[in-house]
C-alpha cells in the first residue's frame, strides 16, 4: 500500500472515496476548538475526533443519547466482570461503557489482528476533549500513559457509519506502518459493535497551540523553536517518502512530548498522493490550509509544505495566525488577495526564506521536505555559532568566571 514502490511515482489508491465530509451541510472547523472542545484539564493529544477538521452542526449531547450506547444501569455490576478498569467519573460516560462492556466481544482490524488492543490492560482515565463523533481519554494501557481516541459508530446513518468505519481502518492502515521519532506512536485498536478505538502514546506536553496559547503570544525562545520545527520538517520528510498527504497539518496537530521533541498526530485525514479529483477539498482548517485547497484545485504533498510554512511562523512568532480574523476572512485573504502572516524584521533570514518558499501561491514553488530540512539545519548551524560568539564576547569584556 504504501512504499512499495521505492520511487513513490505510481501508489495505487486504495482509499478511493474514504475522506469526504461527514456530514452534508456540516461546517468547516473555524478554529482547532470547533472540531475539539479542551476541558480545563488540558490533555495532549489534538487529534480531530471526526478523522477530519469538518465540523458539526449536531449537539455533542448526542453521544450520550445513542440508542447503542444508553446507561447501563446495572454497568457497576458488569464492570466487575470487565478485564478493563474505568476512574470512577467515567461511570456515567457512555462512550467508556461500550468499550469496556464485557457483553460484547472485542474486534480488531483484518491484516492487524497483531495491533488489537487487550483490554485487560486497559485503565481508561478523564476525557479531556470532544467532538462531534467521539471523545479523547488519558488513561493506561500496559503500564503506559496513553491517549485513547473513542469514535462513536453512528446508529441511523448506514452511509455515515460505512465511511467512518472506512477512515477507522484507514488510520490505523497507516498508523501502523509509520514508524519516527517524531510521528506520535501507535499503540493498538479494536472494534465493538458500536464504538471504534484508537490508542496512541500520551505527549505530556500537550499541543504546540496549547503551549503558544499559555505563553500568551510570547515567541519561543528561537533555539528551541527552530529544533521543534526541524522536528516536524523530519517527520514530514518521512511521510511524504511514503507517499502520503498528512493534509490537516497545524499545531493543534503537533504534540510536546516530556523531552520538548514534537510528535505528529491525527493521521485520521492523511491518505495515499494519488490523482487527486477524488480527494475532499475541505480537509483541513482554513489558517493553516494552502490556497488550492481553499480553492477545491487538485493538490500535492505541496499542502503540507505550505501548512509547515504557517506553523513555523507560529513558534517563530508565538502568535495565532490572522489572529485578528476569523478563519473564513484568513482563507478569503488568502486566496484573493494573497496575504500571509507578517514576517517580524528581525527574523533570520534564512527562517524569512524558508517561510516565504514554503506558502508561495505555487506549488512548484514549495521546497520538498528534504530540502526545508537542509535549510533549518543551516538555520540552527548559525543560530548556534551566533550565539557561541555573543557569550565569548560578553566573557571577554566583563568576565564572571575564570573561564
Amino acid at each position: 500500500m504504501m512504499g512499495l514502490n521505492n520511487g513513490h511515482d505510481n501508489f495505487v489508491d486504495l482509499s478511493q472515496g474514504f475522506y469526504r465530509k461527514l456530514g452534508e451541510g456540516s461546517n468547516m472547523s473555524m478554529d482547532s476548538f470547533n472540531s475539539l472542545q479542551m476541558s480545563n484539564g488540558g490533555g495532549s493529544v489534538a487529534m480531530s475526533l471526526d478523522n477530519s477538521s469538518v465540523g458539526s452542526n449536531e449537539s455533542h449531547t448526542r453521544i450520550l443519547n445513542h440508542q447503542g450506547l444508553k446507561r447501563n444501569k446495572n454497568y457497576t455490576d458488569a464492570q466487575s466482570n470487565n478485564r478493563g478498569r474505568v476512574s470512577q467519573g467515567l461511570s456515567d460516560d457512555a462512550l467508556a461503557q461500550a468499550l469496556l462492556d464485557p457483553r460484547f466481544p472485542t474486534g480488531g482490524l483484518e491484516n492487524f489482528i497483531e495491533w488489537t488492543i487487550d483490554l485487560g490492560k486497559l485503565s481508561m482515565g478523564p476525557a479531556f476533549a470532544q467532538g462531534a463523533f467521539g471523545k479523547l481519554y488519558k488513561g493506561v494501557y500496559n503500564g503506559v500513559d496513553v491517549a485513547i481516541k473513542l469514535l462513536e459508530k453512528p446508529e441511523n446513518d448506514l452511509d455515515r457509519a460505512q465511511l467512518m468505519e472506512q477512515q477507522f481502518q484507514q488510520e490505523v492502515m497507516m498508523l501502523a506502518r509509520l514508524k519516527h521519532p517524531n510521528i506520535v506512536r501507535f499503540i493498538g485498536a479494536c472494534r465493538k459493535p458500536m464504538v471504534w478505538c484508537i490508542v496512541t502514546e500520551y505527549a505530556k506536553g500537550g499541543s504546540v497551540r496549547q503551549f503558544l496559547t499559555k505563553r500568551q503570544n510570547r515567541s519561543v525562545p528561537l533555539k528551541l523553536a527552530v529544533k521543534q520545527a526541524l522536528d516536524v520538517a523530519r517527520g514530514m520528510e518521512y511521510v511524504h517518502a511514503l507517499g502520503l498527504i498528512h493534509r490537516d497539518l497545524k499545531s493543534d496537530n503537533l504534540l510536546i512530548s516530556a523531552d520538548k521533541s514534537i510528535k505528529i498526530a491525527d493521521f485520521g485525514v492523511a491518505r495515499i498522493e494519488v490523482q487527486t479529483e477524488g480527494m475532499t477539498p475541505e480537509t483541513g482548517t482554513y489558517r493553516w490550509m494552502a490556497p488550492e485547497m481553499i480553492q477545491h484545485r487538485p493538490y500535492t504533498q505541496k499542502v503540507d509544505v505550505y501548512s509547515f510554512g504557517i506553523v513555523l511562523w507560529e513558534l517563530i512568532t508565538g502568535m495565532l495566525p490572522f489572529q485578528n480574523m476569523t478563519a473564513v476572512q484568513a482563507a478569503f485573504a488568502v486566496v484573493n488577495k494573497g496575504v500571509r502572516p507578517t514576517i517580524p524584521h528581525d527574523c533570520l533570514p534564512v527562517l524569512a526564506e524558508v517561510m516565504v518558499r514554503c506558502w508561495d501561491p505555487n506549488p512548484d514553488v514549495r521546497p520538498p521536505f528534504t530540502d526545508v530540512v537542509r535549510m533549518l539545519e543551516h538555520a540552527e548551524t548559525e543560530i548556534m555559532t551566533t550565539v557561541r560568539k555573543a557569550r565569548f564576547r560578553c566573557c571577554m569584556s566583563q568576565p564572571m568566571t575564570t573561564d
